[in-house]
């Protein structure tokens, strides 16, 4: 059973009003406590986040899994760049989706662990928008979709529907740090409220069948009925958000990466907006993927296209190739998570109240192998260090660890998916 939160964060939201009336959004600082009830002598919790970063053409095992489980294992070369980290995340081999199969067909599956099942397959919600669904309602965006090359997205709602991605770093921060014209918030909330009143007729034409349905069809509707609601509540917030100034920050918007085929330099713009959308607190629920196309990553040692050296066959100068991109991949990602180490937040940093997943439907490309999926956990409180080594040949179910992630948000759920209970070996921090 889980439960949904408050939606008591908008009576806390802080401005800083100065005299000529221009108004300054502050993200969440532990100075913000409830204004009401018993809880009112005592300081709120931080936040806990969830960012899930996701790559369809996976990880090259040998360079990624290090050869002793433990906290004594050696770093292999995908983990050096992110070495001076060691202590905040766990590498975990030997784990996979069960009944998740087909290759590249598994990239839906990623986050949502739905059995694939060739071309009768309908996905089911995903780990972000599960969280979405329970606490998205404290912060302007519920949540934030991305893409670092392409239109596809790991985020699935809770009818199996893939939500579409952001694939532009720069319209990405103006959405979330450029005011809107006087004329766009008029738009916006007129937009919203042409909403509410659709979901209001749906809700009439649906009361009126309801009489008339059976037991069965009675209770998919009252399902139906619990999604309209949902959605009322969330264009109410929505329509307060679209009241109040965005909040302001020091950094620029990403400079315009001009060369399509440069994942690298797309998925650091990403990151770089991503790190402000949690510093502020505008969102705490953010998905990026990146789909990898055939084009040749401009890197200095790259020749051949991304997807094609992905298949590499075995072949030495396509390995050594391919390894030069995916030990960017890990580079740009650890510039993420050490910023969010860096970056205080009360008596812990923005690392320690968030969970940074990166993974891939792949583990093993060259072979189209959906077994042994590259699994990298960050900060978001929990016991880090080590290597989580489960059995390669018959692999642990990956969505344990999405268990527990669910549950280090407080929320009441004894498995995600396939899940047999939470990750074995994956410990929290005392709260």
């Amino acid at each position: 059973m889980t439960h949904f939160a408050k939606n008591s964060s908008l009576s806390r939201r802080k401005l800083i009003r100065g005299s000529a009336g221009v108004s300054l959004a502050l993200p969440w600082l532990s100075s913000m406590v409830p204004a009401f009830g018993r809880e009112a002598s005592s300081a709120e919790s931080p936040p806990r986040r969830f960012v899930g970063i996701s790559n369809a053409l996976g990880f090259h095992g040998p360079f990624l899994f290090p050869k002793k489980s433990g906290r004594d294992y050696e770093t292999t070369r995908y983990l050096k760049p992110i070495e001076d980290l060691r202590e905040h995340f766990t590498i975990v081999s030997g784990a996979s989706h069960p009944g998740v199969g087909g290759g590249h067909k598994a990239e839906p599956c990623i986050l949502s662990a739905a059995p694939y099942s060739g071309s009768n397959f309908r996905n089911t919600i995903s780990l972000d928008q599960v969280m979405v669904r329970e606490l998205g309602g404290e912060t302007r965006y519920p949540s934030l979709v991305l893409s670092a090359d392409g239109t596809t997205s790991t985020s699935y709602t809770a009818n199996g529907s893939m939500i579409p991605p952001q694939n532009s770093p720069q319209r990405l921060f103006a959405q979330m740090f450029t005011d809107d014209t006087p004329a766009s918030r008029i738009a916006q909330k007129q937009r919203i409220r042409e909403g509410r009143s659709i979901m209001d007729l749906v809700g009439d034409e649906a009361r009126a069948m309801q009489r008339r349905l059976g037991p069965g069809d009675r209770d998919k509707l009252d399902a139906y009925f619990t999604s309209v609601r949902d959605l009322e509540r969330r264009l109410v917030v929505n329509q307060g958000w679209a009241e109040r100034p965005k909040p302001k920050v020091d950094a620029k918007a990403p400079a315009p990466v001009r060369d399509n085929s440069d994942t690298i330099a797309m998925q650091t713009a990403m990151h770089d907006v991503i790190f402000l959308a949690l510093q502020t607190d505008s969102t705490r629920f953010i998905t990026m993927h990146t789909a990898g196309n055939g084009q040749r990553i401009p890197l200095d040692g790259v020749e051949q296209g991304y997807h094609q050296l992905s298949h590499h066959g075995r072949d030495e100068e396509k390995i050594a190739q391919l390894a030069i991109i995916e030990e960017a991949q890990m580079r740009s990602w650890g510039g993420l998570v050490r910023r969010l180490h860096e970056t205080q937040e009360r008596d812990g940093t923005l690392l320690d109240h968030t969970m940074l997943l990166l993974t891939s439907n792949l583990g093993n490309a060259s072979a189209h192998d959906t077994k042994n999926m590259p699994v990298v956990v960050a900060g978001g409180g929990f016991k880090h260090g080590q290597h989580l080594a489960f059995d390669r040949t018959n692999n642990y179910p990956l969505p344990n660890l999405y268990t527990s992630m669910l549950q280090r948000l407080d929320l009441e759920v004894d498995a995600f998916a396939s899940a047999t209970g939470t990750m074995r070996g994956l410990e929290m921090l005392s709260s």
